[in-house]
């Protein structure tokens, strides 16, 4: 604990090495309150110390002022020690005692000043390192909360859809195993989506080639080998809040459509990423058979289906809305705040 109040002690008279000329004023003060110090008790002195009350000024100048300060504080204590203290007094005159005198006195302040120096400089790295670690602890923390949070959004999520396939298969027991069936699979591709969300390479690309790989490996699963998919979307990346409900509807919309769209197994998905405003807009749009007869803008005929549900709830997960056109093919669209 004492240790560390002396690197709080260093760190807080940063500004103090800052202020350049203040500093150097500083230096001049403190020699001439040194030089008045050292006149009021040299009749009290034994012969000799003529550096008695200038070390402290250099120290302390050097240790809250900086290099520049101490070194100006050294040279003025230095001539003055040198000019009242050592004889011949009041005079430069350079002796051969008098070259050894101001030999050790520049070693010794030398010294001082660099350990000071040395010592500020230590007190600088560890400060950095200990913003750098409290800074990582953060991001970790903030990590563990959100990963966290999304574990309890995913979980609540698998549970709303298992009580959806309940609902369906009803007493029926061949509904059940089929509802089970199917569930097991749409948790399986949510585990594979997970997965390869949670690859830093993947989620740190622009969403658009993030898009055009989970494209094609639903189309290599489905051995969709005759269905076309392009990716029309600008270079920018989203965070996993909400590039997972995002992929999980373009997996469910692309599925349905590698299911139902293409009887003879051939044709084209089109992805499309735009913002208009603050609001952004994922496009997925077939050339199929369509859902079902209708006008632009109307829910499917199947709207009520299971699909159609998790869809809804993945679109509300981003704050958004999602509607459907069932003209030349199905065409569904996820509106959504652009800034999350």
């Amino acid at each position: 604990m004492a240790r560390l109040k002396v690197w709080d002690i260093i760190y807080a008279t940063r500004r103090l090495r800052t202020l350049g000329v203040v500093g150097d004023l500083a230096a001049v003060v403190a020699t001439a309150l040194a030089l008045l110090v050292r006149l009021v008790i040299d009749p009290a002195l034994p012969a000799g110390f003529p550096y008695l009350t200038f070390f402290p000024a250099v120290v302390l100048i050097a240790f809250f002022f900086g290099l520049r300060p101490g070194i100006v504080c050294a040279v003025l204590s230095g001539l003055a020690a040198w000019y009242f203290f050592i004889p011949p007094f009041y005079s430069f005159e350079m002796t051969s005692p008098t070259a050894i005198a101001l030999a050790f006195y520049l070693f010794i302040v030398a010294v001082d000043i660099a350990l000071i120096h040395i010592m500020h400089q230590a007190a600088a790295r560890l400060r950095e390192d200990a913003e750098e670690t409290a800074l990582l602890y953060e991001q970790q923390r903030t990590m563990f909360q959100e990963l966290q949070h999304r574990v309890a959004n995913n979980m609540q999520f698998v549970s709303a859809m298992l009580r959806l396939y309940k609902k369906r298969a009803g007493d029926d027991p061949a509904a059940m195993l089929t509802a089970l069936d199917d569930a097991r699979v749409r948790l399986d591709t949510m585990s594979r989506i997970h997965r390869y969300l949670h690859d830093p390479a993947s989620v740190s690309r622009p969403v658009g080639d993030f898009f055009r790989d989970l494209c094609a490996q639903l189309l290599e699963a489905a051995g969709a080998k005759d269905v076309r998919v392009t990716i029309d979307m600008p270079p920018v990346q989203f965070d996993l809040t909400r590039l997972t409900p995002l992929s999980l509807i373009a997996v469910e919309v692309i599925t349905n459509a590698l299911k139902h769209a293409f009887p003879d197994g051939r044709g084209s998905i089109a992805l499309s990423l735009v913002q208009a405003g603050d609001r952004m807009v994922l496009t997925i749009a077939d050339d199929g058979r369509g859902m079902s007869p209708g006008v632009p803008g109307a829910i499917p005929a199947d709207g009520g289906s299971l699909g159609m549900k998790i869809i809804t709830s993945l679109a509300a997960q981003l704050g958004g809305t999602i509607s459907y056109e069932a003209a030349h093919g199905t065409t569904a669209r996820i509106e959504f705040d652009a800034a999350g």
